[in-house]
């Protein structure tokens, strides 16, 4: 039997700001190693582990399960490109895949807003959970 617990962060504000240092770092870290591994050509996690891992605990001050997890997760999302351009389910025939950012429109070609332009927030964020549709503190 699986017993599923919701639980609520409450951080403190050094908490808070800890965190979001910490997401910043390893978002700009998953960018290096994006720009390594396109420049490499090297796409499979063991082996940008061995160009990548070092440099990133280094520069970005990461912990080692964060910086293993930031390749990973670079990893995994070239896997996915690579897959969806070889099913040809990523690009239309007039524009090259990752050469701008794909619109945010519906299949009627209208604009729809997202979440994060309407101000609204998914169910749950790094600041709380969502009460009244509208980001804590925002």
């Amino acid at each position: 039997m699986k017993l599923v617990v919701q639980v609520k962060l409450l951080p403190t504000p050094q908490q808070a700001a800890a965190l979001e240092a910490t997401l910043h770092a390893a978002n700009r870290a998953a960018n290096l190693v994006a720009a390594l591994a396109f420049q490499q050509r090297c796409f499979r996690t063991f082996d940008l582990r061995k160009h990548t891992y070092d440099q990133i605990k280094a520069d970005f001050g990461l912990a080692a399960q964060a910086a293993q997890h930031v390749i990973k997760k670079v990893c995994d999302a070239y896997r996915t490109l690579h897959a969806n351009l070889a099913a040809g389910t990523w690009a239309s025939p007039d524009r090259h895949a990752g050469s701008k950012p794909r619109p945010n429109r519906s299949p009627s070609g209208r604009w729809r807003p997202s979440p994060m332009t309407t101000g609204a927030c998914p169910g749950s964020m790094m600041r709380g959970r969502c009460r009244s549709g509208r980001a804590p503190g925002g």
